[in-house]
């Protein structure tokens, strides 16, 4: 079965993101762990958490996928940004022990004209500062487009970033269609060679999940604006490739199209339609 879902708001909570998940017959979600322009975040309600494990359980619900907020920027030059980014993160970490079946997303950051070498080293010191044997959360760098000073736009920066880490075992890659392929990897005409590409630098076994987005602008265009499926210039023929990929049809996809429930709803039941059983 096609594990798919969308990305939700976790204003009303877990129970409620799965019941609106289950709702628009998607089987996972994502959510910002907090305010992603910002940083505030309510308190954790274990009522709530339990509730949801419960209703996720008996409705099929698996893999959610926790994101970090955008300003969360673990190679900035400013020290106090990069403080904000390890307390963060490790607050993250914490509240998503209670959630062990989900995993945790985040744009490896911008180094902000330090050098990409110099912010692959900041990355990594923060990660080794954060993450222990014992932590049940997976944590996922998401692959980006190029644009800016941004790190991880190709795959040896992200491999450069895991060799680094310490905690290697907690750490798994989300690799983004718009973000892949803006930022130059042609999954439209290539995609085996792109899969091979990254299995030889990175290795499958680190892909664990999917952000399954168009993108409003040409290949190798570095630049981040995300359209909804099929109407980009991916396309529907090459996400009906991409889904049932044998290195990719049985993880999780997860949509951050520009819609609201009912798009994406229409969405999942597309995608369904395109995946081979």
């Amino acid at each position: 079965m096609l594990t798919i879902g969308c990305h939700l708001s976790a204003s009303k909570g877990y129970l409620a993101m799965g019941k609106e998940a289950v709702k628009i017959g998607a089987n996972t979600f994502q959510y910002f762990t907090r305010n992603p322009r910002g940083g505030a975040v309510k308190p954790l309600d274990l009522n709530d958490v339990e509730a949801y494990r419960i209703f996720a359980e008996e409705h099929g619900i698996e893999k959610i996928l926790a994101h970090a907020p955008y300003t969360l920027n673990a190679c900035a030059k400013d020290d106090s940004i990069r403080d904000f980014a390890l307390r963060t993160m490790s607050d993250d970490l914490d509240r998503l022990a209670h959630l062990p079946e989900s995993m945790y997303n985040f744009h490896p950051g911008s180094h902000v004209s330090q050098g990409a070498e110099k912010g692959i080293e900041l990355i990594a010191d923060l990660l080794n500062r954060v993450l222990t044997p014992e932590q049940p959360t997976m944590v996922l760098l998401e692959t980006m487009s190029g644009k800016g000073s941004e790190v991880g736009r190709n795959f040896e920066e992200l491999r450069a970033i895991i060799d680094r880490v310490e905690c290697k075992e907690k750490m798994g890659v989300c690799l983004d269609t718009c973000h892949v392929y803006d930022g130059g990897y042609d999954i439209v005409n290539s995609l085996d060679e792109v899969i091979s590409e990254f299995d030889r630098i990175v290795g499958l076994e680190r892909l664990c999940a999917v952000h399954i987005n168009d993108s409003k602008n040409p290949f190798a265009s570095h630049k981040d604006r995300h359209e909804k499926i099929g109407l980009g210039s991916i396309g529907a023929e090459a996400f009906a490739r991409i889904i049932n990929h044998p290195a990719l049809r049985k993880l999780p996809f997860y949509l951050e199209t520009p819609n609201e429930l009912d798009g994406y709803q229409q969405e999942i039941s597309l995608l369904r339609g395109l995946y081979h059983e």
